[in-house]
């Protein structure tokens, strides 16, 4: 028994081992090599999501383990060798209610925690900026609705990408993630996503946001992020789609609202196409009407 009790302890600190090691690994807003853990977190749904993935990683650890225990009790003790005369016990009326009691208790403890981060995802706080985005075959559309401002965000082909590192080698390109035009968003400001696709089902996901919504068309989803931490965030579409469905990635560049702010002339006085102007749908529907 205690040569299992030490091999219990060495595979608990392998264990927490690994989910240190994949935190430590996990990269900033875009997978790293290697990794074995989720993307670190940049927002607080995320946290909640990395939380509960270590604690379910310690409760089936420790399942997994005691069950390994008891096979190989049963293995050493009653095997024939050791015990020619098996036992006749039919029932244990104390065990047959632990071994109903405990799985139910673990199974709560889970949905406690499960239904609690559900309804903080769910739960669409005051938005401090809009965004809606379009999924189509094979880009996104972003709009800022308050803003008046739309634009598409496509990936970078190979010879764009390399134009960047020729221009500057430290940027932040990796291939397949990046695209020509950035999703801007403030740094500690709730955005709200309102999702929509304009031709299949596709999927808006951002790992280190804990943010993964379909696309719909024809239906209006919604989600919510506040990234707490600047930088460059990368997510693809996940939902297949297509053909091009592996290159449909997702940017999001999270920056202090004085950049925001200054993005935002920068973009209008560069691209004054991408400015859209207010529809009033009623009136134009009543005009089409009269005609």
């Amino acid at each position: 028994m205690q040569v299992i009790s030490r091999w219990y302890v060495a595979a608990m600190l392998a264990v927490m081992a690994l989910v240190g090691a994949g935190a430590a690994w996990a990269g900033v807003g875009q997978p790293s090599p290697w990794e074995i853990g989720p993307q670190q977190s940049a927002t607080p749904v995320m946290d909640d999501i990395v939380w509960f993935h270590n604690l379910l990683l310690v409760i089936i650890t420790l399942i997994t383990l005691f069950v390994l225990v008891l096979l190989l009790i049963v293995i050493v003790r009653f095997n024939a060798r050791a015990n020619p005369m098996p036992s006749r016990i039919t029932h244990n009326t104390l065990l047959e209610i632990l071994w109903t009691i405990t799985p139910i208790a673990i199974l709560l403890v889970i949905a406690i925690f499960s239904f609690k981060f559900l309804f903080f995802q769910l739960n669409t706080p005051k938005a401090d900026l809009t965004v809606k985005a379009t999924g189509k075959q094979w880009f996104w559309t972003y709009t800022y609705p308050d803003q008046k401002l739309e634009f598409d965000s496509i990936m970078l082909s190979d010879k764009e990408r390399q134009a960047r590192l020729d221009k500057d080698p430290k940027a932040d390109v990796p291939r397949l993630l990046s695209v020509d035009n950035e999703l801007v968003v403030p740094v500690n400001k709730t955005v709200v996503v309102q999702v929509t696709g304009a031709d299949v089902i596709h999927s808006w996901a951002v790992p280190s946001f804990g943010v993964k919504i379909d696309a719909v068309p024809g239906r209006l989803n919604e989600t919510w992020f506040k990234a707490e931490r600047e930088g460059t965030y990368h997510g693809q579409c996940s939902e297949l789609c297509g053909k091009d469905h592996a290159f449909m990635p997702i940017t999001v560049r999270v920056v202090s609202e004085q950049a925001f702010n200054a993005w935002l002339a920068d973009t209008r006085k560069a691209h004054p196409d991408w400015t859209t102007a207010e529809v009033d749908v009623p009136r134009k529907v009543a005009a089409a009407g009269q005609d």
